[in-house]
């Protein structure tokens, strides 16, 4: 019996990628923004900093784990295109985007689905600034608030003590069916907020993530098809739709993601994916450099435990699925190469150069596990999840 754990430190890059001009993101590199607060010692083991191009970092002398830097084919930056190519669909054509917020006839049909009359926000924004922004006249009203980012995203975000968890949750699952054929955005999302006792506004950790099914079939299926457990931790299950996976781990941040992995015993051969979701959506996103730093130091704690579960048949793979450096003025995600560590009891490290594709990841799994898989070349903006 063998095991397989896949995890994905959200938004972890390690410097721009050659087309990061195209994104607005040339020079961005998340990895050396947090690296001078960084005290990380397994990832040092294992050879991250050995990676090509991290000419900053001090490199380990003998890692004990395969090391290298993945290129993204996809056409995107975002966390649904870079988890597809990870799980083998190369995504040619995006997801629809709307940096100026969505257009009137999708406001109205939004607003006919929900019974308001009209929305707050409607815009690109960041999510802990526009509760602060609309937070109180949301209050009021009881309109919902929708915003989006550079991502292919519909966010809505609701009090969850004046409008309430389950009508936010109703109105993502209404928003979903509308969000249909040219306006088929990445995800729907749940953003729901509190306010505490000196009447500040804070995210809760109820957000759930309502996606697309993917448009053809993954690793995850190829395993699910051939009797392979594939176990999803944290948010994996909502970026995926479900679609082949097995078992459905719930964690919310990066401490019950840590725990779900060293809970977790494998009855059977098992691909278990874990997305650390905080580094992305608490730091990232809100260019707190050393927080983000803070974060990566605290994987690294649970790290030593994941590691200490391996088993001799075990593969630990580590990832990312694009960037968001926190060190530039943009709080969005950026157009980034990604790590990835490979490590396997007994076997030795090699440096495994720049490599293309995230969905290298997908073939070394197939491989891992002897099931035959062909990665794909899908057009996500023309799917419609069903």
């Amino acid at each position: 019996m063998k095991t397989c754990y896949l995890i994905v430190l959200d938004s972890l890059g390690i410097g721009a990628a050659s087309d990061a001009a195209k994104f607005g993101d040339e020079g961005s590199n998340t990895y050396k923004a947090i690296y001078p607060y960084l005290n990380a010692r397994n990832l040092h083991a294992l050879g991250f900093d050995n990676i090509d191009g991290l000419d900053f970092a001090s490199p380990a002398n003998a890692p004990v784990a395969s090391f290298g830097r993945l290129t993204e084919d996809s056409d995107g930056k975002d966390t649904t295109t870079g988890h597809y190519e990870i799980a083998g669909l190369i995504v040619r054509t995006p997801y629809p985007i709307y940096p100026k917020g969505f257009p009137h006839d999708v406001i109205s049909a939004l607003c006919d689905a929900w019974g308001v009359d009209s929305v707050l926000g409607n815009k690109a924004a960041s999510g802990t600034e526009i509760i602060k922004e609309l937070g109180a006249e949301h209050e009021r009203t009881g309109l919902p608030i929708v915003y989006t980012s550079a991502d292919s995203v519909l966010q809505i975000a609701a009090s969850v003590d004046t409008f309430g968890l389950e009508r936010l949750y109703d109105c993502c699952e209404k928003a979903r069916k509308i969000m249909r054929g040219k306006d088929s955005v990445g995800r729907i999302i749940a953003r729901p907020f509190s306010k505490d006792k000196d009447g500040n506004y804070y995210r809760t950790s109820d957000r759930r993530d309502y996606a697309l099914k993917p448009p053809a079939k993954t690793v995850l299926n190829a395993l699910s098809e051939n009797g392979i457990e594939v176990v999803s931790v944290g948010k994996i299950n909502d970026i995926f739709c479900g679609y082949g996976i097995t078992r459905v781990l719930p964690a919310h941040g990066n401490k019950e993601v840590g725990d779900g992995i060293l809970d977790y015993k494998p009855e059977k051969d098992a691909l278990v994916f874990a997305n650390f979701v905080d580094f992305d959506m608490l730091y990232g996103h809100r260019n707190d450099v050393k927080g983000y730093a803070d974060c990566l130091n605290a994987f690294d704690n649970i790290l030593s435990g994941i590691l200490n579960k391996l088993g001799d048949d075990d593969m630990l793979i580590i990832t990312a699925d694009h960037g968001c450096d926190p060190s530039t003025p943009s709080t969005d995600h950026s157009r980034e190469n990604v790590p990835l560590i490979v490590y396997e009891k007994g076997k030795t490290g090699k440096n495994l150069g720049t490599i293309d594709g995230f969905y290298y990841i997908a073939n070394k799994i197939a491989d891992f596990f002897g099931v035959r898989y062909n990665v794909k070349e899908v057009d996500a903006a023309r799917s419609d999840g069903k």
